[in-house]
This record gives structure tokens, C-alpha cells and sequence, in this order.
């Protein structure tokens, strides 16, 4: 008789963390499904769901991993707005950008979300507005982070022809003009 095999939690969670890391960056949170996951992390699919809820909280838990001590670069900074503007060209809105502008249909992942947007878009815009003595710098960092997320979300959506044509260094040079305060 053989005794049942046992299943090692933290080591699989540890294996899906790394699997979906990997696809998200491949594929994008769009294209990358649960199945395929799990097959790359060599368990069951099902485990997504019993350690992290669904494909969303695993997304925002791989975003976790990669959260360093330093505040990324403000968007106004052109190389931080092309490489957003690319990836999401490449790999599809994830749940962030989607926070924007429709709340998840679960409420942790949207506050998951909706922290991540505020640390990694809105709250360095405010420093820099702050550092510039600019009125308002919340709301300008806001205003700033909202359009910037429609113009992404609305380019890759292809409602807009032209927008979805342009090539990102146009779009950066536009919306940089357009978001920059004067």
C-alpha cells in the first residue's frame, strides 16, 4: 500500500505565484488563463482558487511580489509613460487600469487594485505636483492619472482609430503635452 500523496501548500502556492508571474508577463492578464497556469506550475488549476481566490487576486498577488521600496517614476516622465503605454499595448489592461474605471466585481481585489493605481500612478504625480508647488496636487494627480488610464484603456479598446493606429512615441508626445501643467 502506498501512502497518499501529500500536497505541499506553500511550495505549490509558491509555484503558481512564479507561473502566473511568468504568463502575465508573456501574455498579459488577458490572455493568460487558468489552465495554463496551472499547467505551468506543474499543479492543479483549482488550487488558484482554494490560495487565492480567482485569476484577479493571483494577478494582484504577483503585482505584490514585484513591489519594491522606491516609487516608480511619475507618468510625466516620458520613458514611465511609454513603457505603461507598451505594456499595456502588449499585454491587455490588467486589473489596475481596469480599477479606474469599473470596480471588480470583488471587493478586496478592487481595493487591492484601486492601492495599487494610488501608489504606482497618482501618488508620484502628487509629489512631483507638490514638489512644484502646484495647487491642488491630489486632485491634479487624479485628473492626471484618470485621463492617462483613458487614453490606455481607449487605445487598446480600438474604439478610437487613430489612437489605436499611433505609435506610442506619437501618443507620448501628445499626452505628455496635453497632461503636463504649463
Amino acid at each position: 500500500m502506498t501512502a497518499p500523496k501529500r500536497r505541499d501548500s506553500a511550495r505549490s502556492r509558491e509555484l503558481l505565484l512564479t507561473a502566473a508571474t511568468e504568463l502575465f508577463a508573456e501574455r498579459g492578464f488577458d490572455r493568460s488563463t487558468i489552465r495554463e497556469i496551472g499547467e505551468r506550475a506543474g499543479v492543479d488549476p483549482a488550487l488558484i482558487a482554494r490560495y487565492f481566490g480567482g485569476k484577479a487576486q493571483l494577478y494582484l498577488a504577483t503585482l505584490q511580489l514585484d513591489q519594491s521600496g522606491a516609487n516608480p517614476a511619475d507618468l510625466l516622465e516620458p520613458e514611465r509613460a511609454r513603457a505603461l503605454l507598451d505594456h499595456a499595448a502588449r499585454r491587455g489592461p490588467g486589473p489596475i487600469l481596469r480599477a479606474a474605471v469599473a470596480p471588480h466585481e470583488d471587493p478586496e481585489v478592487q481595493a487591492a487594485a484601486a492601492e495599487q493605481l494610488r501608489r504606482r500612478l497618482v501618488d508620484p504625480l502628487c509629489e512631483r505636483f507638490t514638489r512644484e508647488g502646484l495647487d491642488r496636487p491630489q486632485l491634479r494627480a487624479e485628473l492626471t492619472a484618470a485621463a492617462f488610464v483613458g487614453v490606455s484603456l481607449s487605445r487598446s479598446s480600438g474604439t478610437f482609430q487613430a489612437l489605436a493606429e499611433a505609435g506610442t512615441e506619437e501618443i507620448v508626445a501628445l499626452v505628455l503635452e496635453l497632461l503636463a501643467p504649463r
